[in-house]
C-alpha cells in the first residue's frame, strides 16, 4: 500500500484527492516555470539580435586609381552615378569592344540585382582623329557616316543582350560644355594656346599620373602632343581644342578660335553635364587608363577642383587564341562576323562574360562551342524543372540548395565581378536539383522557386533568355502525332519506335501529364 493509499484508509477519501491535487499544481508549476523561462530566453534572444547590426553581402570592385578592392558604396543616397566610355564610331566593333561592353553592362544590371537605382551614362564619340580619316575617305558628311557605324553598334548591342543606357549622349552635341570647361581651365592658370590649339599643361595638375601611376620625371617641359592616343613615353601638355587645318574637317567656332574638341574633353564634359562633377563609378577598357582616362581626372579636377570619379573600373584584354587581335593576323573577329559563322548571340555573350572582367580573356573559336553546351545545358535543366511535377509542397532539401547557391552567386559577384565563381554556383545548383529530382525530392512548390533563382541570376548574366516554344519540323510534328495515337491504340511497339526513330533525329521526348514535351539533344 502506497503513503497515499494509507492516508486515505486513515483520513477517507477527501486526503488522496488533496494529494493528486497538490502534485498536479506542482506539476503545472513545474511545466508553467520552464515555459517562463523559455519565453525569457527567447525574448532576451530577439532584444539581442535587433540590436545586432545585420550582416550585408557588399560589394567590392578593384578601383584603378587605388589599386585595391574596396567596398561599394554610393556617394549620395541609393542612386549609382555611372559613366561608360562608349564606342568611337568609325568602324564595326570587334569583340575586344565587345568585352568592355558586356562586363559594363553586367555590372550594370547586378547593382540592380542588389537593389540600387542606376544612372548609366554611355558616350557615343561621334568626332576624332579616326572618325575624320573614314569620313574624309568615305566621302560622306561626319553626321552621315557616324550615325549608319551608331546604328550598327547599336545593333551588335541588341544581339548580345547589353541593356541601353539611361543616356546616350553624342559628343557633337555637347560644345558648349566643352568650352565652359576650357574657360574655366583657363581661368585657373591650366592651359595655354600654341598654332591656334588650346593645350592642357600637365604640370600645372600636381596630381597627374595618379591613375596610371605615370612619373613625370624626364617629360619635356612643354612638349606637346596633338593626336589623341598615345604612349606613356609621349606623356605631353595634351590638345583640348584643335584648330582646324585639313580641308573638309570638321569644324566649329569656339572662343579659342575655329576647330574641334580633343577627343579626353568630350567625355569630361558629357559625364559631368548628366552625372555631376563628382560621381561614383567611371568604366571603360584598360587600354583607355592612360592617356584618356588620365587626361581626363586632370582636365575634370582642374576645373571644378573637386574629386571626379570615386571607382575606376577597367576591364582587361581580350586575346584571340593567346595572341593579340589584328586584322592582319586574321584573328580579328566582330560580333556580326561569329554570327554569321553559325555561333550564336547567347554564346558569345556567355563567353566574353564567363571569365572575370579583371582578368585577360583568351578568346578560341572551340570555347565558342562550349560555351553552346553549357547553355543549352541550363536551358535543359530550366526546362525541366518548368515541366516537373512533383508532389505537393515543398522539400527542405532543395530549399537549402536553393540559399546556397543564392549565397554562393552573390559570393562570386560581390567578389569584384567574379563571373566564374558565380557560375561554378549555378552549375552545381544544377547537378544538384537534378540528383534531387531524379530520387522524386521536389516539390510543386520548389518548382518556382527554383525558376525564380534562375530568373533571378539571368537578370544579372543575361545569357538564357525568356524560354520560346520552337516549332518542329513538320515531319517530326507528323511523327509526334503519329505516336501519340499508337498509344492512344495502346501500339506501344509502334510507340517505342517511333521515339527511337525521333532520338536518332535529335529529338528527346518526355511524356507528362500535360502532353508530350521534347527537347533537341
Amino acid at each position: 500500500m502506497t503513503v497515499i493509499d494509507r492516508g486515505a484508509a486513515k483520513y477517507g477519501r477527501p486526503y488522496k484527492s488533496m494529494v493528486k491535487l497538490k502534485q498536479r499544481d506542482e506539476k503545472d508549476a513545474f511545466v508553467d516555470n520552464v515555459i517562463q523561462r523559455s519565453l525569457r530566453f527567447a525574448f532576451d534572444l530577439k532584444l539581442i539580435l535587433l540590436t545586432q547590426e545585420p550582416h550585408v553581402a557588399m560589394l567590392k570592385l578593384r578601383n584603378t586609381l587605388t589599386r585595391t578592392q574596396e567596398e561599394f558604396k554610393p556617394l549620395e543616397g541609393n542612386t549609382v552615378r555611372m559613366y561608360a566610355c562608349g564606342p568611337t564610331v568609325y568602324d564595326y566593333g570587334h569583340i575586344g569592344n565587345f568585352r568592355t561592353f558586356v562586363s559594363v553592362d553586367v555590372l550594370r544590371r547586378y547593382l540592380k540585382y542588389l537593389g540600387y537605382q542606376v544612372q548609366h551614362i554611355m558616350n557615343i564619340t561621334d568626332i576624332e582623329d579616326k572618325i575624320i580619316r573614314g569620313m574624309l575617305a568615305s566621302g560622306k558628311s561626319l553626321e552621315e557616316f557616324t550615325e549608319f557605324y551608331t546604328q550598327e553598334f547599336l545593333k551588335d548591342c541588341d544581339a548580345l543582350n547589353i541593356q541601353r543606357p539611361e543616356i546616350m549622349p553624342y559628343a557633337t552635341k555637347h560644345l558648349p560644355q566643352m568650352i565652359e570647361i576650357m574657360r574655366r581651365l583657363t581661368d585657373g592658370g591650366h592651359t595655354y594656346q600654341s598654332d591656334g590649339s588650346l593645350y592642357f599643361s600637365i604640370s600645372s595638375f600636381p596630381g597627374y599620373g595618379k591613375l596610371s601611376g605615370l612619373k613625370l620625371e624626364g617629360n619635356l617641359a612643354g612638349a606637346r602632343v596633338d593626336v589623341d592616343e598615345y604612349e606613356k613615353a609621349d606623356a605631353r601638355d595634351f590638345v583640348l581644342w584643335k584648330a582646324a587645318k585639313e580641308e573638309g574637317e570638321p569644324r566649329w567656332p569656339s572662343p579659342f578660335g575655329e576647330g574641334r574638341p580633343g577627343w579626353h574633353l568630350e567625355c569630361s564634359a558629357m559625364s559631368m553635364e548628366y552625372l555631376g562633377e563628382s560621381f561614383d563609378i567611371h568604366c571603360g577598357g584598360v587600354d583607355l587608363i592612360f592617356p584618356h582616362h588620365e587626361n581626363e581626372i586632370a582636365q575634370s579636377e582642374g576645373a571644378t577642383g573637386k574629386p571626379f570619379v570615386r571607382f575606376w573600373v577597367h576591364t582587361e584584354f581580350l586575346l584571340v587564341e593567346g595572341v593579340k587581335m589584328a586584322k592582319k593576323k586574321g584573328n580579328y573577329y566582330t560580333v556580326r562576323q561569329l554570327i554569321e559563322k553559325g555561333h550564336s548571340p547567347a554564346a558569345i555573350r556567355y563567353l566574353l562574360l564567363s571569365v572575370p572582367y579583371s582578368t585577360q580573356l583568351n578568346f578560341m573559336l572551340d570555347g565558342l562551342r562550349g560555351a553552346e553546351t553549357a547553355l543549352e545545358g541550363l536551358r535543359n535543366f530550366r526546362r525541366r524543372v518548368a515541366g516537373f511535377e512533383g508532389a505537393t509542397g515543398s522539400q527542405p532539401r532543395v530549399r537549402e540548395l536553393i540559399a546556397r547557391a543564392r549565397e554562393g552567386f552573390e559570393a562570386g559577384m560581390n567578389g569584384d565581378l567574379n563571373t566564374s565563381k558565380a557560375l561554378a554556383a549555378v552549375f552545381e545548383f544544377r547537378r544538384d536539383v537534378n540528383t534531387a529530382m531524379d530520387a522524386g525530392e521536389f516539390g510543386a512548390v520548389d518548382r518556382a522557386a527554383v525558376l525564380d533563382l534562375l530568373a533571378g541570376i539571368d537578370s544579372v548574366l543575361g545569357v538564357l533568355g525568356e524560354e520560346k516554344e520552337q516549332m518542329l519540323d513538320p515531319e517530326i510534328e507528323s511523327k509526334i502525332e503519329e505516336r501519340n495515337a499508337a498509344r492512344r491504340n495502346r501500339d506501344f511497339d509502334l510507340a517505342d519506335g517511333i521515339r527511337k526513330e525521333l532520338a536518332e533525329r535529335g529529338i528527346i521526348l518526355e511524356d507528362t501529364p500535360q502532353g508530350t514535351k521534347w527537347k533537341r539533344k
